[in-house]
C-alpha cells in the first residue's frame, strides 16, 4: 500500500508532486551545487580543512564496536564481540574495511552535513553489504509529518527508490545529519560555518604564491627621466617580465642604460599582516570543527604536554560526543534492519586518548575505603573474587 503510494508520488501520479518536489529540493538550504562548491574550496582547496576532517573521520574510524544487551535501567549485562552485525561492520562490502568505510562516511558528513549508508540484503533478506551514497545524490522526499516519505538515490538518468515505514521510521537507507536549525531534512556542514574564513584563508594563500612568484618582493618602479615611445615602453615592461619575473630569476642583477632608474618598494608592516590574518583564519576554521589549534600546526612553540592535552580534549569534547551520535543512529538502524535487541556501540577502553580518564577512575575507584575488594573489581568491570570478597 504505502509503496505504490511512495511510487505514485515520486512520478507524479499524485496531483502534482513530481514539480512540488522538484521546488522543495530547489528553494532547500543544500543542493549538489552547495555540496560541490564547499568540497571543492574547502576539502580540495583549503589544507586546514582536508587536516580537520581528516583528523575526525580518522579518530572515530579507528575505534573498536561490541554489541550490547541493556536492561531496562540501561545498564549494560552483556557485551558480544562477535555476532554478524560485528563482521558487517569491520567488513561493510567487497570493497572496504571497517576504517575506509567508517572514514568516508565521516567525511561526507563533515563537508555536507549529511551521510547516507544503504543496505544489500541477499536472496534470503539477510543484510550482506553496506554502501555508503555520495549525499549530492540523495534526495530526501518530504512527508506531512517528521518522518519522510522516503529517498531518491540518482546517478544521471538512473534512480533508485528507499521507501520509510510511517509508522516506526525503518528503511534500508540510514541518513545521519547534523544539526541546521533552517532546514528539517538536511544537516548544516562546519565548512558552510566557517566558509568566510575558509575563502580568507584561501586568498592569503594565493597572495603568498602570487608574492613569491615575483620574485620574492614587490614590484619596483622603473623611472625615466624624459618621455618614451609607447612601442619602445612596451618592448621594455616584455623584456623585465622574461629576465626578472618569476621565482627562477629571483636575485638577478637588473642592468639600466640611459637615463633609467630603479626604486624599490618594500612591503609596510600592515602589508605583512596577512600573515597573522592566515593564522586567525586557520584558527576559526579549526574551531567550527571542534579541532584543537595545535593539532593543525597554528602553535609552533607547543610543547609535547600542550599536544598531549590538546588530543585528550579533542576526543573529549569532539570525537565521543559526535562518536554517541553516530552510534546512536547507527545502532538504531541496524537493530530495526537485524530485528535485533542488542544494540551496536563503541568500546571505550580500545581508545588510547583516553587512557587519561581510565587511570583517573582507577585511582579513585582503588582509593575508596568504602568499597570492599569485590565492590572494586565489579566497578572496574572484572568478576569477583571467591575467596575473601570482604577483603
Amino acid at each position: 500500500m504505502f509503496t505504490k503510494l511512495f511510487k505514485n508520488y515520486v512520478y507524479g501520479k499524485v496531483g502534482d508532486s513530481r514539480s512540488a518536489l522538484v521546488s522543495y529540493r530547489t528553494a532547500g538550504t543544500y543542493s549538489s551545487t552547495n555540496y560541490d562548491d564547499l568540497a571543492e574550496v574547502g576539502y580540495k582547496k583549503n589544507v586546514v580543512v582536508h587536516r580537520c576532517v581528516q583528523l575526525i573521520s580518522r579518530a572515530i574510524a579507528s575505534v573498536d564496536w561490541v554489541l550490547q544487551k541493556t536492561g531496562d535501567d540501561n545498564e549494560v549485562y552483556e557485551v558480544l564481540h562477535s555476532h554478524a552485525i560485528l563482521d558487517l561492520i569491520n567488513k561493510p562490502n567487497s570493497k572496504q574495511y571497517k576504517t575506509t568505510f567508517m572514514e568516508e562516511a565521516i567525511s561526507y558528513l563533515l563537508l555536507s552535513g549529511n551521510s547516507y549508508i544503504t543496505v544489500v540484503r541477499g536472496d534470503d533478506g539477510v543484510p550482506r553489504e553496506l554502501h555508503l551514497l555520495r549525499p549530492d545524490r540523495v534526495r530526501v522526499i518530504s512527508g506531512i509529518s517528521s518522518i519522510p516519505l522516503g529517498y531518491e538515490y540518482s546517478i544521471g538518468e538512473r534512480s533508485t527508490l528507499f521507501d520509510v515505514d510511517q509508522e516506526t521510521g525503518h528503511s534500508d537507507l540510514l541518513h545521519i545529519k547534523l544539526f541546521n536549525p533552517l532546514d528539517d531534512w538536511y544537516g548544516m556542514s562546519p565548512v558552510e560555518v566557517a566558509l568566510g574564513s575558509i575563502n580568507q584563508h584561501n586568498a592569503i594563500a594565493q597572495q603568498n604564491t602570487a608574492f613569491l612568484q615575483n620574485g620574492g618582493r614587490p614590484s619596483g618602479a622603473l623611472m625615466y627621466k624624459s618621455s618614451i615611445d609607447p612601442q619602445k615602453r612596451n618592448e621594455l615592461k616584455e623584456n623585465l617580465r622574461t629576465l626578472y619575473e618569476g621565482g627562477r630569476n629571483a636575485g638577478k642583477i637588473l642592468l639600466l642604460e640611459g637615463n633609467f632608474e630603479w626604486r624599490e618598494m618594500g612591503l609596510s608592516p600592515k602589508d605583512l599582516d596577512f600573515i597573522s590574518g592566515k593564522e586567525l583564519a586557520a584558527k576559526e576554521i579549526a574551531l567550527a570543527f571542534g579541532v584543537p589549534s595545535i593539532l593543525i600546526g597554528c602553535m609552533s612553540s607547543a610543547t609535547f604536554s600542550n599536544y598531549k592535552e590538546a588530543r585528550y580534549n579533542f576526543w573529549e569534547e569532539t570525537i565521543i560526543p559526535l562518536l554517541n551520535i553516530i552510534a546512536g543512529e547507527f545502532s538504531n538502524w541496524l537493530q530495526g534492519v537485524f530485528k535485533t535487541e542488542y544494540r551496536l556501540w563503541y568500546d571505550p577502553d580500545s581508545i588510547p586518548a583516553l587512557s587519561k580518564r581510565r587511570e583517573s577512575e582507577w585511582k579513585k575507584i582503588n582509593n575508596a575505603d568504602f568499597l570492599t575488594v569485590n565492590e572494586k573489581r565489579e566497578a572496574l568491570g572484572y568478576g569477583p573474587l571467591e575467596r575473601n570478597p570482604q577483603e
